[in-house]
């Protein structure tokens, strides 16, 4: 369930090209991304995050000495909570001067679509906006199987109607990696 290695270096890339200074992660397994992002920062930067599922605090846990060695823990604003009413506590907060540089999330798929309107509010024009996990197991690229689990062709459904709105919103340019389990890459233009 981690973000794979090399997708972890591509937002590290990305993150110092583009300067960020604020960023925002939605959703947590061991805290690899975060702990990418974090490092690609520079010192006075930050990190706000948060746990979107309560009981994923534990896996969390299991990243947290990695983050304290590498010295980044200040850069981390921890929120547990549930994504959406994070954000828009965020949305109601954050004033225009304060809005993120960048965005990445990997948290419940079903839940993508409200995670981008409310990150459309969240991250500066300009700004980037990462969604993992876009290709999901590349069952994305065909009809649904009959002999993987349920979750799988529902969760593929769900990829596939976030997908086809991302292409079709004027607000964003976006490009599609296939790197790890997929990577979609949004470029916030209004």
């Amino acid at each position: 369930m981690n973000v794979p290695p090399e997708e972890g270096q591509l937002l590290s890339i990305i993150l110092k090209v583009m300067n960020a200074k604020r960023t925002i992660e939605v959703g947590v397994f061991t805290g690899y991304s975060l702990l990418a992002t974090a490092l690609a920062l520079p010192k006075d930067a930050k990190v706000t995050f948060h746990i979107n599922f309560l009981n994923m605090i534990e896996c969390y846990e299991v990243g947290l000495p990695f983050i304290k060695e590498a010295g980044v823990e200040h850069k981390i604003d921890f929120i547990e909570s549930d994504a959406v009413p994070a954000l828009d506590k965020l949305v109601d907060e954050v004033k225009e001067d304060e809005l993120f540089d960048f965005a990445f999330v990997d948290a419940e798929k079903s839940s993508y679509w409200e995670y981008h309107e409310r990150l459309l509010k969240l991250v500066r024009v300009g700004g980037l906006l990462c969604y993992d996990n876009t290709l999901w197991l590349g069952t994305v690229a065909h009809p649904p199987q009959q002999n993987v689990p349920e979750f799988v062709n529902f969760v593929r459904e769900v990829v596939l109607k976030f997908n086809e709105k991302l292409a079709a919103d004027t607000r964003i340019e976006l490009s599609q990696v296939c790197i790890g389990d997929g990577l979609t890459i949004c470029r916030r233009v209004v």
